[in-house]
């Protein structure tokens, strides 16, 4: 059994103090009249790494979310499934992603004999909007999907939102496009242009403020619609995933914060982190993977930080929005919010290189392309043109952030991102899967505890269970000839409460063959299915420098059984990656 362990932390974020009043209740009331169940408010950050966010170590400012943290509780060991469509069936189901058949990405079904790896949420799970729907609650989503094999207008949508328990869609249902043109933007069940949206027009477009937007429209409408009724929002930001797209002006306020390069950062963030009380700084960083002083073009590379810090600024601006909206409509003492981010820093390259049929240059004076219709529906995740008629330019010689360009920040800064931790995205080393998770409760999370730090380990598995046990919501039971497995996570109540979390079994892990599990502070890892299995005490070595493997055989023996017994439990094996695992 793991206990939660919380550790008193300074008050870095100053907060007006409150005093708590408590009302003497009838004896008769039941616990449910005293403490109505709470809203629920899951936000989810893309592509995003371990020390980014103020409060986690990093020199974006991020003034909304430490003020959560600093109202509620930090995770120091919070894990995710290392990529984004895993992640997100994780999450929405509260299985391990091969259960919920989303073993690898949407683009790739690999068939009924590798059930683990359909492609597409199973009809065998369910999620928490369609656990909490019969108990009573509202669900809304917004921002990315991600978790649907087909992606089109006229084909089938057993997978989309609606018919996932949600009443309300906004966002993108693939993953990932233009910040400025979405591709496969979605409005409930009919995808759509923002151009020719009648029922949302900015004056500028971007896809981070329309996720706010449509959170805060949302929550609003329910308030007034149906004040009484508790709500869950699920809101998806696909900041700070690629492309490198920033408003200006979020872009200026960063401007030569990164011109020093990777090591200074990290260094800062390993500092900030360690007074924190979220690491242990005397552990040290992973090696660096690249070399300041050898980039050539230092100016293209600093700026593409920018972008990407100008982006998680954006979004931490809207989250505050969110956060007033629930104030103003009297909803934030009540409402249970949880940040948290899909994997770790992203080491994909997309538009670092030369490309062919791609402008590598500055824009051009005039736009010698047609202007494209509004009606006219996004047609690939890396358009060819902007709606005003300018090529998409890729390339060493552009520089990231308007809407013509598509560009990603590398795995330089990816390391930057993942500090202290090794490796990244697709990856189940620490850098991979170790992120932040915020939460924040008034009504529900001791005052005591309040800016804290909670050292036990915690995953994706236990949000739908803490949804489901909050909401009073009983999982429901299997259909006639159909299965319908139980939630693989704990309940975080014990947490928010300072007690025990009860977890008696192990953390599993596999995407694209990287494989892991966890037990305790011990953690047996492998990178990709021919690779050894190698062994690391995480109380005193989270950053992954000392294999131990060699030295403890017969627990790297009873580990490796472990993950193998839940492989074939959870539809990992058969294996589908070449060369194949070998017990």
């Amino acid at each position: 059994m793991q206990k939660a362990r919380f550790w008193p932390t300074k008050k870095l974020f100053p907060l007006g103090t409150a005093l708590l009043v408590f009302l003497a209740l009838p004896m008769l009331l039941s616990a449910r009249e005293i403490v109505k169940r709470p809203n629920i408010v899951v936000i989810l950050a893309d592509d995003m790494g371990f020390s980014d966010i103020g409060c986690y170590g990093g020199e974006i400012p991020t003034p909304n979310l430490d003020a959560l943290a600093s109202g509620g509780i930090r995770f120091t060991q919070f894990y995710n499934t290392a990529r984004c469509c895993p992640t997100r069936a994780s999450l929405l189901t509260g299985l391990y992603p091969h259960r919920a058949g989303m073993g690898f990405m949407t683009g790739t079904d690999y068939g009924e004999a590798f059930p683990g790896y359909r492609a597409d949420l199973n009809p065998q799970c369910r999620t928490i909007a369609q656990v909490l729907a019969p108990a009573g609650y509202s669900n809304y989503a917004v921002g990315k999907w991600h978790v649907s094999h087909s992606v089109t207008q006229e084909g089938p949508k057993h997978n989309w939102p609606l018919q996932r328990g949600f009443s309300r869609f906004y966002g993108m249902v693939s993953g990932g496009g233009s910040y400025f043109n979405p591709w496969t933007l979605c409005r409930d069940n009919t995808l759509i242009s923002p151009q020719a949206d009648p029922g949302y027009q900015p004056k500028q477009y971007y896809f981070t403020d329309a996720i706010t937007d449509h959170a805060v429209q949302f929550t609003r409408d329910h308030v007034k619609q149906k004040k009484e009724e508790p709500f869950f929002l699920y809101v998806a930001y696909t900041a700070a995933h690629w492309p490198l797209h920033a408003l200006p002006e979020d872009i200026r306020r960063h401007k030569g914060k990164y011109d020093a390069g990777y090591e200074p950062i990290r260094k800062a963030r390993l500092a900030k982190a360690g007074l924190l009380g979220l690491i242990d700084p005397s552990q040290g960083m992973s090696p660096s993977v690249k070399d300041w002083l050898k980039v050539e073009n230092k100016f293209w590379e600093s700026t593409c930080m920018e972008v990407y810090a100008a982006m998680v600024v954006r979004m931490d601006l809207g989250i505050g929005k969110i956060v007033n909206a629930l104030k103003e409509t009297g909803q934030l003492d009540n409402t249970l919010i949880l940040y948290l981010q899909d994997n770790g820093g992203c080491a994909e390259t997309p538009g670092r290189q030369k490309t062919k049929d791609r402008v590598d240059g500055p824009r051009p004076d005039k736009p010698p392309l047609a202007t494209q219709p509004k009606t006219m529906l996004p047609q690939r995740l890396i358009p060819l043109q902007t709606r005003d008629g300018f090529p998409v330019r890729q390339g060493p010689n552009v520089l990231a952030g308007p809407p013509d360009t598509y560009l990603s920040y590398g795995p330089a800064w990816a390391q930057v991102s993942n500090t202290p931790f090794r490796e990244f995205k697709h990856w189940v080393h620490e850098g991979g899967i170790s992120t932040p998770l915020i939460a924040h409760w008034p009504k529900g999370i001791a005052t005591k505890l309040h800016n804290g730090l909670c050292t036990t380990a915690g995953h994706l598995i236990d949000i739908a269970a803490t949804c489901a046990d909050l909401a009073e919501a009983p999982h429901p039971a299997p259909a006639e000839g159909k299965v319908n497995p139980p939630l693989a996570g704990v309940s975080l109540r014990a947490v928010f409460e300072g007690k025990s979390l009860m977890r008696s079994d192990p953390l599993f892990w596999e995407h694209e063959g990287n494989r892991a599990v966890r037990k305790g502070p011990w953690k047996l890892v492998a990178k990709g299915p021919g690779e050894p299995w190698e062994l690391y005490d995480l109380r005193v070595d989270r950053v992954e420098a000392k294999n131990l493997a060699s030295e403890n055989k017969s627990l790297v023996d009873s580990l490796k059984g472990q993950w193998e017994a839940w492989a074939k439990e959870n539809r990992v094996i058969p294996w589908v990656w070449k060369p194949p695992y070998q017990p």
